[in-house]
């Protein structure tokens, strides 16, 4: 089997933790986290170190393929460590098995897709994305690069997602609409217009509430 490790220890990290290993996609390996003590242990597996170590361990043979495990929180973080490593070291896709992943999708590297998710026919996922339980991305739309979905949004057909968007648990967003990249729709919102404008959307209809810092 694989070997994974996984970037960041917090709550994201455990749970991708807890994905890959029952349900049988990767042995762990172990975590890098700059803010946990190496060699201190966390859900049952080692931190190997701080993130400036992965490069020389995958070099010796510690592990096969990395992925993203850092939050919402810190969206710039997750976009630039996943670049500072993408085409040096293999990103993993960890996709549960409950999910339904037509085979029309077209997927980038460092997926992570929860239970219960539905991505419909020739829907494209980019690389450091995060489907949370039970999200639904009907056919033709599209998801860029370092977004992060939460539970339960909807997103319907020939819909694209810019990079490093934010859609809240619960949110709905309408066919045929782009939204704009640096973007959080709050949750619960739902959107009918095409938003160009990066900021916080939020109410029904979905309407521009501030910029993000």
């Amino acid at each position: 089997m694989k070997r994974l490790a996984i970037i960041g220890s917090g709550d994201l990290g455990e749970m991708i933790c807890y994905h890959a290993k029952n349900d049988n996609h990767f042995e762990i390996v172990g975590f890098y986290d700059d803010f946990s003590d190496t060699d201190s242990i966390v859900s049952g597996h080692k931190i190997l170190g701080k993130i400036d170590k992965i490069e020389n361990d995958f070099n010796n043979d510690v592990f096969d393929f990395i992925i993203v495990g850092i939050g919402y929180k810190f969206m710039e973080f997750r976009k630039n460590i996943f670049e500072k490593y993408h085409q040096k070291i293999p990103f993993a896709n960890v996709i549960h098995s409950s999910s339904y992943i037509d085979n029309s999708t077209i997927l980038g590297e460092g997926i992570f897709i929860l239970p219960g998710c539905t991505v419909d026919k020739k829907v494209k996922i980019g690389n450091n994305v995060l489907l949370n339980t039970a999200v639904v991305i009907a056919h033709d739309s599209e998801i860029k690069d370092h977004c992060f979905i939460s539970p339960a949004a909807n997103i319907a057909g020939k819909t694209i997602i810019g990079s490093c968007c934010i859609i809240g648990i619960n949110a709905t967003i309408i066919d045929n609409l782009i939204i704009a990249p640096y973007t959080q729709i709050a949750g619960g919102a739902v959107v009918i217009n095409t938003i160009s404008e990066s900021g916080l959307y939020a109410g029904i209809p979905a309407k521009f509430k501030r910029t993000l810092n």
